[in-house]
């Protein structure tokens, strides 16, 4: 193989290691492609030109990836698409919270076993013990962890 098919596959391999590190996440086919291509042009210099040359496409290899990827990190191309949201909003307490153990209700959507239930005229989400409930059916609270209330038929 000629020298220039040396480069295009060392050449190819960065392309599809940048691919790898800037375009798909994680370690996916343009990451393993990319590393494969460089060891075989690095291979193939060895084995068509003999070590001295080797070394030296081995070498211009790691120098060029390592120019490459500096220059591709610190240009600010790459924060022009990236993402820079910032969520600062809080899950809404509510300190007014009025239910009680043994508060009655009713249930306004089907528990399955999660649902909408009303008590003290206030909407609440609440969870039944691994039942299905009907809407409109009688409830009575059995347990609160947090604002989470659980549930069950009241009889």
């Amino acid at each position: 193989m000629a020298l220039s098919g040396i480069i295009i596959l060392i050449v190819l391999g960065i392309i599809l290691i940048l691919l790898e590190f800037f375009v798909v996440p994680g370690i996916t086919i343009a990451g393993i492609g990319g590393v494969l291509l460089l060891v075989a042009g690095v291979w193939v210099a060895y084995a068509n030109y003999g070590i001295t040359t080797g070394n030296y496409v081995l070498l211009s290899t790691i120098i060029a990836l390592i120019i490459i990827l500096i220059i591709a990190f610190n240009s600010k191309t790459w924060e022009k698409i990236s993402l820079k949201a910032q969520i600062n909003s809080k899950v809404k307490s509510d300190d007014n919270f009025s239910v009680k153990i043994g508060d009655k209700g009713k249930t306004i959507s089907k528990m399955s076993p999660m649902g909408t239930v009303i008590i003290n005229d206030k909407l609440y989400e609440a969870e039944s013990k691994g039942i299905f409930i009907d809407e409109n059916t009688e409830i009575e609270v059995i347990k609160i962890i947090r604002n989470k209330l659980i549930v069950k038929l009241d009889k």
